[in-house]
């Protein structure tokens, strides 16, 4: 295999920025796009110069020439589109939040396994090259022994009980949407928590609309982290070390650039800027990860995905919610 080709699952916004990236991508073609309405198929491939459309989503994964689906449908979807892939052999990557439950994460963790099949986490944050540095430093000790990580992020988003975000139906709320991204950068940093508390609303209809969280570590490490559907803010990350610590100013989830802290040195400005919108970096790692014939990705490997949401799924608990998942079976 030369050329890995993807097929795109659900052509919504997400979607039309990521086929975007894939200019960057080498070794990477998008091929098929498949949406439940043909015109939107039509209209999505038409746009972005993908040669063929498909009207449901087995016709997708029934398409012999298609090697990857990017699976970006409503977070309930996943689950059956992601299985269905897998069982005929195709990679996916999808889209975050994975699932709305951690029984169907494991689901898909499983089926992936079993079959021998690359499956990953679209969590484009863990390949941002800024990220990718602070990471490496991290690792080196730069500002020692990493004891805690603070940060938040939240949109003023539309009330409007059909829009996306308030619709339970769909994996709206702000867990699903905008929480996943400090949890997942917690857990890259400071690996799987021990305890999980989380307070928060929920509107008349059980969707969370903001929520503090608290992880816990046996060993005393902490993160504090705060989202919100109702409350903009500045969408930023601090990492707390024994000899300094890191900003990651706004968005953290997509950053060029992060401030290294070091106790008695100046602070140290680094830029690395992303490539495209962004997205290239997550596609060139699953490109390169089946060219290479590899099941995971080291970066964003099945088992952090497994236990971030097993995270979201104590937080679900705690708040009181009861996320609707979707079926196994297209």
């Amino acid at each position: 295999m030369s050329i890995v080709r993807w097929g795109v699952v659900g052509p919504g916004r997400i979607a039309a920025k990521v086929v975007a990236d894939f200019v960057h991508v080498p070794g990477a073609e998008v091929v098929a796009v498949a949406s439940r309405s043909a015109e939107r198929a039509e209209a999505f491939a038409d746009a972005h110069g993908i040669g063929r459309y498909h009207a449901s989503y087995r016709a997708i994964v029934e398409d012999d020439s298609v090697d990857v689906l990017y699976i970006s449908t409503p977070h309930p979807q996943h689950r059956a589109v992601a299985l269905a892939a897998l069982k005929a052999g195709k990679a996916v990557l999808v889209e975050k939040a994975f699932t709305v439950t951690p029984a169907a994460t494991r689901e898909i963790a499983t089926a992936a396994t079993d079959a021998g099949v690359f499956a990953m986490e679209a969590m484009w944050t863990r390949f941002q090259p800024a990220v990718v540095r602070v990471r490496e430093l991290i690792a080196e000790g730069a500002i020692g022994d990493v004891r805690g990580v603070q940060g938040e992020l939240g949109v003023k988003a539309p009330t409007d009980p059909l829009d996306r975000y308030y619709n339970a139906a769909i994996g709206g709320g702000a867990l699903f949407d905008l929480t996943v991204y400090p949890i997942s950068f917690a857990q890259m940093v400071l690996g799987t928590p021990d305890t999980v508390a989380a307070h928060g609303t929920l509107d008349a209809a059980g969707v969370d609309i903001e929520e503090a969280v608290l992880l816990g570590w046996a060993d005393g490490r902490t993160a504090s982290l705060f989202c919100s559907l109702r409350c903009a803010t500045p969408g930023q990350m601090r990492v707390y070390g024994t000899e300094g610590w890191i900003d990651v100013p706004p968005r953290f989830h997509h950053p060029d650039t992060f401030v290294l802290h070091r106790t008695g040195r100046s602070p140290q400005e680094v830029t690395l800027p992303h490539t495209g919108g962004g997205y290239a970096h997550e596609l060139r790692e699953v490109t390169d990860c089946i060219l290479a014939g590899s099941k995971e990705s080291a970066v964003m490997p099945l088992a952090d995905t497994v236990a971030v949401q097993d995270v979201m799924g104590e937080v679900a608990d705690r708040l009181g919610m009861h996320p609707q998942e979707g079926p196994a079976e297209l």
